[in-house]
C-alpha cells in the first residue's frame, strides 16, 4: 500500500474514532442528565440504600421477592422508589387511596396503547363483552372443561396426582378461541395450541430473566444474545398461531352468503369486531393492528386466566374443608349431570367466595404499571413528574396492616399464606393438586 493510502486511512480511522468518542460521550451525558431527572422526581420518595449501577436489581436475584416488598411497605409509607438499574426506576405504590388516583388515570392500556388511540379501541371492542353475548359462552365453557377433566379422569387411573397448569392453560386457550374467535375445532388436541403455550411461557421467563441482567438492557445486545435470539423464535411462533387463527376465520367468512349472517348477529364476537371494523377516519384496522389486538387478547386472557384458575384449585386442596363446601354447594344446584348455566352462578354464594379469597391471597397478575402521561398529586401532596413509570403490586394486597385498619374481620384466615404469598410473586403452581 502507497504512502498517501495509509495516510488515507489513517485519518478516515481517526476521524471514525472520533465520532465513536463523540457518540459515547454524548450518550454518557444523555445517561447522566436522565439519572439526575429521576433523582428529582423521586427525591420525596425514599427508598433503601441502592447500588448506583445494579440500583435494587438483587431483589430480582432472590428466590423470593414478596418479603423485602413487605419490609418496603412497613418502612415507606404508602410508596417508595425502586432502582431497576442506574439510570431505570419506578415507584411502588401499596397504599389504596395512592392506587385510586394511579389506576383512575390513562396508561399504557390495552396493553400497550395510550391516549386517543387507547379510547378508541376500547370503545370498538367494548361490545364484545355485553352481558348478552356472554351468556352463552357459559356452555362453551363448560365443553371445554369437559374435555379437560375427561382427561383427568384417564390420568388419575395411573396416578392421583395431577400435573394441573399444562392442561389448564389448554382448557383456557381452548376456551377464549371458541368464545372470542370463533374457532371451531380443539386446542386441546391441536399440537399447534401447545407449541403456542410454550411460548408463552418462553417468553414469560425471558422477559423476567432480561430484567436481571444487567448486560441485556439495550434493545441491540439482547437482539444479539442468545436469549433475544430465542426471545425472537418464540415470539415468531406466537405471530404464526395468530395469524392462523385470524386466517381462518377470514376464511370462513368469505364464504358465500357467511358475511351476511354474521353482520347480522346482534353482538359481534371479539375477532368478527375487529374484522369489520371502522374506525372514525373511516379506514380499516391495518392486518398489523388485527394481529397486535389478537396477540394481545389471546396471550394475556388464556395465561392469567390459566394461573387464577390454578392458584384456585391449589388453595382448595390446601383447604379440603372448603373444597368439600363448594363441592356440596355446586352438586346441590347441578346434581350429577346438569351442565352449569348463566342463571346458576347467583345459586352458588360460597363457591365465589373461596375464588375471590383465592384471587387476593395468589393474583395471577403480580403487579399492574403505568407510565404517566401528565403529572399526578397523590393525598399527601407528594407528585411525581410526566415520563414517570409506577407500578402497583397486587400481591401487596395481602398486606396485613391494609386489611387491619379497613377490614379487621375480613382476613380469611383459614386460607392460609403458602408459597406465592410467601414470595413465589412471579411464579406459577406448578406442583401437584388434589385431585378429588
Amino acid at each position: 500500500m502507497t504512502v498517501p493510502a495509509l495516510a488515507s486511512a489513517s485519518g478516515l480511522l481517526q476521524v471514525a474514532s472520533l465520532l465513536g468518542l463523540l457518540l459515547l460521550l454524548l450518550k454518557a451525558a444523555q445517561l447522566y442528565l436522565h439519572r439526575q431527572w429521576l433523582l428529582k422526581a423521586l427525591q420525596q420518595f425514599p427508598s433503601p440504600p441502592s447500588h448506583w449501577l445494579y440500583g435494587h436489581s438483587r431483589e430480582f436475584q432472590e428466590e423470593s421477592e414478596l418479603p423485602p416488598l413487605l419490609k418496603r411497605v412497613e418502612k415507606y409509607p404508602s410508596a417508595c422508589a425502586r432502582w431497576l438499574w442506574g439510570t431505570r426506576a419506578m415507584v411502588l405504590v401499596y397504599d389504596p387511596d395512592y392506587m385510586k388516583v394511579v389506576l383512575a388515570r390513562s396508561g399504557c392500556g390495552l396493553l400497550l396503547l395510550n391516549g386517543q388511540t387507547w379510547f378508541q379501541r376500547r370503545r370498538m371492542l367494548t361490545p364484545a363483552f355485553h352481558y348478552d353475548i356472554l351468556k352463552p359462552y357459559v356452555g362453551l365453557m363448560a365443553k371445554s372443561v369437559q374435555v379437560m377433566l375427561d382427561k383427568w379422569e384417564q390420568l388419575v387411573a395411573q396416578d392421583p396426582r395431577l400435573e394441573i397448569v399444562g392442561p389448564v392453560s389448554l382448557m383456557t386457550l381452548d376456551t377464549i378461541m371458541k368464545c372470542a374467535f370463533s374457532h371451531q375445532g380443539s386446542a386441546q388436541t391441536d399440537g399447534d395450541s401447545q407449541s403456542y403455550i410454550q411460548a408463552i411461557w418462553d417468553l414469560k421467563n425471558l422477559i423476567f430473566s432480561r430484567l436481571r441482567s444487567a448486560f441485556l438492557q439495550n434493545d441491540i445486545i439482547y437482539r444479539l444474545s442468545p436469549e433475544g435470539r430465542q426471545c425472537q423464535r418464540a415470539c415468531q411462533k406466537v405471530h404464526q398461531h395468530t395469524d392462523r387463527v385470524i386466517q381462518l376465520r377470514k376464511t370462513h367468512l368469505q364464504k358465500e352468503g357467511e358475511m351476511e349472517n354474521v353482520k347480522k348477529k346482534r353482538h359481534l364476537d371479539f375477532l368478527d369486531i375487529l374484522l369489520f371494523a371502522r374506525m372514525e377516519n373511516g379506514n380499516s384496522l391495518s392486518d398489523t393492528d388485527v394481529r397486535a389486538e389478537v396477540d394481545t387478547f389471546m396471550a394475556a386472557g388464556h395465561d392469567s386466566t390459566a394461573s387464577g384458575i390454578s392458584w384456585v384449585l391449589y388453595a382448595l386442596a390446601s383447604n379440603p374443608e372448603h373444597q368439600q363446601r363448594c363441592r356440596e354447594e355446586i352438586q346441590g344446584l347441578l346434581g350429577d349431570g346438569t351442565s352449569i348455566t348463566w342463571d346458576h352462578l347467583d345459586q352458588m354464594p360460597y363457591t365465589p367466595m373461596c375464588i375471590k379469597e383465592a384471587l387476593r391471597l395468589y393474583p395471577p397478575v403480580p403487579s399492574v404499571g403505568r407510565e404517566l402521561s401528565k403529572p399526578i398529586t397523590f393525598p399527601d401532596g407528594r407528585s411525581l413528574p410526566a415520563g414517570m413509570s409506577v407500578t402497583t403490586p397486587t400481591n401487596l394486597s395481602i398486606s396485613l396492616k391494609t386489611w387491619e385498619i379497613r377490614h379487621p374481620h375480613e382476613l380469611c384466615a383459614s386460607f392460609h399464606m403458602g408459597p406465592r404469598s410467601g414470595g413465589q410473586s412471579l411464579r406459577s403452581p406448578q406442583g401437584n393438586a388434589d385431585s378429588s
